[in-house]
């Protein structure tokens, strides 16, 4: 049974506790990490479990609500970061390295490729000269 299930800590209105139950989902244990505050057992989770239900309680709005512990805690405290420039340059550098990474090594494969300046490149006048001194050794 989930941790945030205490009938202790339950708010007396069944509509509020299950707004807050539902934001419990959404908010991340700090200790944990990957559990949210509706599954963790730990101290701080209970102790964010109590401060949204207070939340929930004065009347504050779900968005109220995140603001306030995003405020308080920044955007890790939240399972579901909203997008931001920020969270896009995290997501978009490896895909970036990546991508440079493979143009360098399609560029260096291709200059191997390329076959090196020989006497086939000459012209039919540079043979001849070249032919020439060649001869005349």
């Amino acid at each position: 049974m989930a941790a945030a299930s205490d009938p202790s800590e339950r708010l007396a209105d069944p509509a509020q506790e299950a707004r807050a139950r539902d934001l419990f989902k959404e908010v991340r244990c700090l200790v944990c990490q990957n559990e949210s505050i509706d599954d963790s057992e730990a101290a701080l989770a209970r102790d964010l479990r109590l401060l949204v239900r207070d939340q929930v309680k004065q009347g504050r709005s779900d968005a109220e609500i995140r603001a306030f512990l995003t405020q308080r805690y920044g955007e890790f405290v939240l399972l579901k970061p909203p997008f931001s420039a920020g969270n896009a340059v995290l997501w978009l550098t490896p895909l970036a390295v990546l991508l440079a990474g493979g143009g360098l090594m399609v560029a260096l494969l291709r200059r191997r490729r390329t076959p090196e300046a020989g006497p086939e490149a000459l012209s039919a006048e540079e043979e001849a000269r070249l032919k020439g001194l060649l001869e005349g050794e």
